[in-house]
């Protein structure tokens, strides 16, 4: 397990940025009625700016989408501008529709703990907030447990040499963020975060994970 994580994803001092919101509630929930009529599944995670999540976990074998999103908060329809004034209570997450007859729970899981540091509370590298927090969005008991247990083990082998902070929430209801935060970085790959932090972080997770990769 140690080997796994032995390299965490480089982190940066440069922030996301702003702008408008389109995507509707009711279509990402007919989407996911659609996926669910396939066999397929929903992870929830948040952890750090979710352009870089996005974009590690579209790499992942068996993920069919992935979409950018607020969850975790009180605010109904909230904006990126109300999600980033950490008024709202909401993270920034994302949902992913994955096949587990090609990926399991638990891949999911270790691609997650790998690649963000769960150990800092609020906080990936510049990025400072309860919207950055590390979260698991459970949507069944099954993984609950599986949440439970991964991060037992990880505190367990001191993987990290830190505690892990990462928080265990039932998943709730989910805000798909504006269009343009969909598909971040892969329409602006020359954009400064995307070269300075997201880059980095899928040469990593190329290296580190090959075999559960596309």
């Amino acid at each position: 397990m140690k080997a796994i994580f032995a390299v965490l994803i480089s982190l940066s001092a440069i922030s996301c940025q702003p702008r408008e919101r389109s995507l509707t509630v009711e279509k990402n929930k007919q989407n996911d009625m659609m996926s669910e009529q396939k066999g397929y599944e929903i992870a929830t995670v948040a952890g750090g700016c979710f352009w870089c999540t996005e974009a590690l976990f579209l790499e992942l074998k068996g993920v069919k989408k992935v979409v950018p999103g607020y969850t975790g908060g009180t605010v109904k329809n909230p904006t990126y501008e109300d999600v980033c004034s950490g008024t709202t209570g909401h993270a920034e997450a994302i949902e992913i529709t994955f096949d587990p007859k090609e990926v399991a729970y638990e891949d999911i899981l270790e691609v997650f703990f790998g690649t963000h540091d769960p150990t800092t509370l609020n906080r990936q590298g510049a990025d400072v907030g309860t919207q950055y927090r590390s979260e698991v969005f459970y949507h069944n008991e099954a993984q609950k447990k599986a949440a439970e247990n991964f991060i037992n083990l990880l505190n367990t082998q001191n993987v990290f040499g830190k505690k892990v902070v990462t928080k265990i929430s039932q998943a709730d209801v989910f805000y798909p963020a504006e269009d343009y935060h969909q598909n971040y970085y892969n329409r602006n790959k020359n954009q400064m975060y995307c070269m300075a932090v997201i880059t980095p972080k899928l040469e990593k997770l190329h290296k580190n994970y090959k075999s559960k990769l596309k």
